[in-house]
């Protein structure tokens, strides 16, 4: 089935500590909304401002509080094999359901590199392990090639894929187990993923509109095509609305909008300014979505 899972903000009190109560219940709204599972401390966590100690804290108060109702994935990586080897031990004693490692950044390694990245990482768990290809942001690319090779690893399971190269993706997609996964990385390419064969999302624009994702996620499972670019039509303006500036600063203040506490963001993040405000509520003012036949 596929499956979509939400990138989760971390919410913030005032004087930015972490606000773990917030962030349980927005995990259960999520679930509540359409969400199969949470990744927790991920890029849209903010996880660069987070501490070691507050995102084992998150993972093990959130997997406590949503049970069995949905996967919980722990944000591990960075672009230190020993730092990334240590969280991702120590994430595996909270109760989590799997792993996400992003490509190490900044150093920009090698295809090898990251094949032995991965692998160590992978090796020192039981966990079921995501890797997570966003070069937009990271600098390195998870090469067609290196996702294959790294799918043969026991608990190397899928691949968030956002590299935005939908040739790349499909030659993941027709060379890997068909047990392994490739998600979307990106929601507005979710629609072209699972035409090629893809497995689901992990998306930011599930905060706002968790059953419409769901819905356009069914909608190609059945290979109603023409249902599912319909609603993707619909839901364009949204998934480009909420990357109008760096995420996660609009889902943040679209939480807002929709009456779901957001919090602040940690600099070097800013808060949304006035004007994006307004945009962003006008867009969800004047979106017209049809409501859900499931």
């Amino acid at each position: 089935m596929a499956e979509l899972i939400t990138a989760m903000v971390t919410i913030f009190n005032d004087d930015l500590s972490v606000d773990y109560d917030a962030c349980v219940n927005l995990a259960n709204f999520l679930i509540e909304n359409g969400s199969d599972g949470l990744v927790i401390s991920g890029t849209t966590g903010e996880s660069p401002t987070l501490t070691d100690e507050e995102k084992l804290t998150l993972f093990s108060r959130v997997k406590e509080a949503i049970g069995n109702r949905a996967k919980v994935i722990a944000g591990t990586g960075s672009n230190c094999t020993d730092s990334t080897l240590n969280l991702t031990k120590e994430a595996s004693k909270t109760g989590v359901d799997g792993i996400m490692l992003v490509t190490p950044y900044y150093n920009k390694p090698p295809q090898a590199g990251l094949i032995r990245h991965f692998q160590t990482v992978a090796e020192a768990v039981e966990l079921q392990v995501i890797l997570y290809n966003v070069p937009s942001r990271t600098g390195a690319n998870i090469e067609a090639e290196t996702a294959i090779t790294l799918s043969q690893t026991a608990n190397i399971v899928a691949v968030k894929e956002a590299s935005g190269n939908l040739e790349q993706i499909k030659q993941i997609i027709d060379n890997t187990p068909d047990d392994f996964k490739v998600y979307s990385g990106d929601d507005a390419a979710t629609f072209d993923i699972m035409k090629l064969g893809g497995d689901g999302v992990i998306s930011v624009a599930s905060h706002i509109i968790g059953q419409q994702m769901k819905d356009l996620l069914s909608f190609c499972e059945q290979e109603n095509f023409t249902e599912a670019e319909d609603l993707n039509n619909q839901l364009m303006p949204i998934f480009k609305g909420l990357f109008k500036t760096t995420n996660p600063i609009l889902v943040k203040a679209g939480l807002e909008l929709i009456g779901q506490p957001g919090g602040p963001l940690r600099l070097p993040l800013i808060e949304a300014t006035k004007t994006q405000k307004a945009e962003l509520s006008n867009l969800l003012e004047t979106l017209t979505i049809k409501e859900s036949t499931f």
